[in-house]
């Protein structure tokens, strides 16, 4: 089969030719269709997040797919041979990733794909999606809440939007002019341009009393205790990329925490139910084949990307 892997942690992406994998028990061998394209995946093939003694080589990049099941191990319950599935594929014991043409899961890393979308769209779902919906649950958005969403037009900012709005909430969204009507389609109630100048005063110029929730994408710890003066006394401030500060949390009064995903075949379901329903819209930006996965890899890498991309086998 082909598939996109490295050879050791820091070496290039390549398109090699690997062996078919056999499912073991619990776990699903699924021919891919597609598969999505996130920043964590060039940081797992860095090696941020594993260890070169327990990881195995050549490491298939990639997390998220979609795509048919051809086979399963034993014990494996939920699934059977020609399901559609969509879920993540990252293991790195196994030196397995979703760039492949096939690749194993685990069953509880698994669910039915969407039925009214296509697997490229389901590709762009799993990681992103499970990270927004983990986030409004977990800072407690609801009705009347206020929430600024910073670095809202990626991924997981454009969940974020959408389904804080759904639970209805007032979404202020950070978005350059020429993104801030699809942010308002999706959701948001209005835009805050980054680049016209120091968001937090454009946010308390509109709202002195301040927003209940910051969900913070994109800043570092200094741009992130610049950002929590946006947030009234007593709100919740949070980071996804490790900007936050317990005691300057505390000093401010403020409910906060770096946010750690908790991915689930539940949550899965319920997304994909979301997509189902017209609840939640998926933003695909670019679809290339497998071959163009190293070149994809290298402009998210280089911050050039626009959009998602999703690799199609």
């Amino acid at each position: 089969m082909r598939a996109v892997a490295v050879s050791a942690f820091g070496a290039e992406p390549q398109l090699m030719e690997l062996p078919q994998p056999e499912p073991g028990p619990g776990e699903v061998l699924v021919r891919l269709s597609a598969a999505g394209v996130n920043p964590i995946d060039w940081k797992i093939a860095d090696g941020m997040f594993g260890d070169p003694d327990t990881t195995s080589f050549p490491l298939v990049m990639g997390a998220d797919g979609a795509g048919e099941v051809l086979a399963v191990g034993t014990g494996v319950r939920r699934f059977t041979a020609g399901d559609a599935v969509y879920g993540t594929f990252q293991r790195l014991r196994r030196g397995g990733g979703s760039y492949a043409e096939l690749a194993l899961a685990d069953e509880q890393s698994l669910a039915h794909a969407a039925r009214s979308v296509t697997y490229a769209t389901s590709a762009a779902v799993p990681t992103a999606g499970m990270t927004a919906y983990n986030l409004v649950e977990e800072t407690r958005i609801g009705e009347g809440s206020r929430v600024l969403v910073v670095g809202a037009t990626g991924a997981v900012g454009t969940f974020v939007t959408q389904l804080a709005h759904g639970r209805g909430a007032e979404v202020i969204a950070t978005a350059r002019p020429v993104m801030a009507d699809l942010m308002l389609t999706l959701g948001a109630v209005e835009t805050v341009d980054h680049t016209a100048g120091p968001v937090a005063d454009q946010v308390l110029a509109v709202h002195p009393d301040g927003v209940d929730v910051l969900i913070d994408l994109v800043s570092d710890a200094e741009a992130f205790t610049t950002m929590m003066r946006t947030v009234r006394d007593g709100g919740t401030a949070v980071s996804t990329i490790g900007a936050a500060d317990a005691d300057v949390l505390t000093d401010h009064n403020l409910r906060g925490f770096n946010f750690v995903n908790r991915p689930s075949p539940q949550l899965l379901e319920i997304l994909a139910g979301h997509v189902d329903g017209g609840r939640l819209t998926v933003l695909v930006g670019r679809e290339v084949p497998l071959e163009e996965a190293p070149a994809a890899v290298a402009e998210q890498r280089a911050g050039r990307a626009q959009g998602k991309t999703v690799l199609v086998m």
